[in-house]
């Protein structure tokens, strides 16, 4: 599996299933190498993955990322493996540990997130020994299987490699990530995050990051935007703590997000400003940029014309 520069993030709540194919045709004809899709609440991503990659033919479809307090090992395997040899190799699998208020709400139990991850890539790793897409091992035998490493850590089976990524904000999970996964999706990173996350992972691990943007030029309401757009992480313990680290302070998380917060996550402006941070963010490290493009009149939807606007 191979990344291009640029990605497209899609939240896909909210979107019919017809639009949904066109946005994903779309971005492959555009030249975007991969969709990322979060594990939300609403649409399963692997679900949603199988139908993007039905729909296209050299896009990779990545899920960014699920969380695996609600994800089973076994039953992540075989989606893993199912999804990667009906796209002849284009599933890319993002795991996560979540929130802890997101992940007690669901019944589950909070463990120390980086156990928590090892434990499950270790099972992962494990269940992908006793599994095949495409044998009837019911007729066959269950003799487990050969499962081994591939390029950069990659979980490889029969069916080739199966490539990994970990949601990642702390150098804990990053370090974590070079050790037993192909690298990291990090979310709203600036420069200089993204550099000091690439010095950790390596030159051989993947860094990829989420940037959203808004193709405008008006600070009122791009920054009214963006305050909409991360009420929710505002609220996210894990996230305060990552944006401190970066130098912010509380009084940054009053009202919705500071000005100085809200340009930090959210770049706006023309589409030279914008084709600027991607190539700021390249150059320090990311070996994709997963672009969130905001429509100003309805951010549930991905601004195409701003998807167009950059590849230009």
């Amino acid at each position: 599996m191979r990344l291009s520069a640029l990605g497209v993030y899609l939240p896909t709540e909210g979107i019919p299933a017809p639009e949904l194919r066109a946005i994903a045709r779309e971005s492959e004809a555009l030249g975007y190498g991969a969709v990322w899709l979060p594990d939300d609440l609403g649409r399963d991503p692997l679900v949603t993955a199988a139908l993007i990659l039905e729909q296209t033919s050299a896009l990779i479809a990545a899920t960014g990322v699920l969380n695996l307090h609600g994800r089973d090992p076994m039953a992540t395997a075989m989606a893993q493996q199912t999804l990667s040899e009906l796209s002849s190799g284009r599933f890319l699998l993002g795991v996560g540990v979540s929130e802890r208020g997101k992940v007690e709400s669901r019944g589950h139990g909070w463990h120390a997130p980086l156990r928590a991850m090892r434990e499950f890539m270790a099972a992962l790793k494990q269940a992908h020994t006793g599994i095949s897409p495409t044998r009837s091992l019911g007729l066959e035998g269950f003799g487990p299987k050969t499962v081994g490493q591939g390029a950069n850590g990659a979980i490889t089976t029969s069916i080739g490699d199966l490539a990994v990524v970990l949601g990642a904000l702390g150098p804990g999970m990053t370090s974590l990530a070079r050790e037993i996964a192909q690298g990291v999706l990090a979310l709203d990173n600036p420069p200089a995050e993204i550099r000091r996350q690439k010095d950790l992972l390596g030159p051989d691990s993947w860094l990829c990051t989420v940037q959203r943007v808004c193709l405008t030029t008006d600070a009122r309401r791009a920054r009214q935007l963006g305050r909409q757009v991360f009420a929710g992480a505002l609220e996210l313990s894990a996230r305060r703590r990552h944006w401190l680290r970066q130098g912010f302070t509380a009084q940054d998380f009053d009202y919705g997000g500071s000005d100085a917060l809200i340009d930090h996550l959210l770049a706006w402006g023309d589409a030279e400003t914008l084709r600027a941070r991607f190539r700021a963010l390249t150059e320090a490290g990311a070996d994709q940029v997963c672009v969130q493009a905001l429509r100003v009149d309805d951010p549930t939807r991905p601004c195409l014309r701003t998807l167009e606007a950059l590849m230009q």
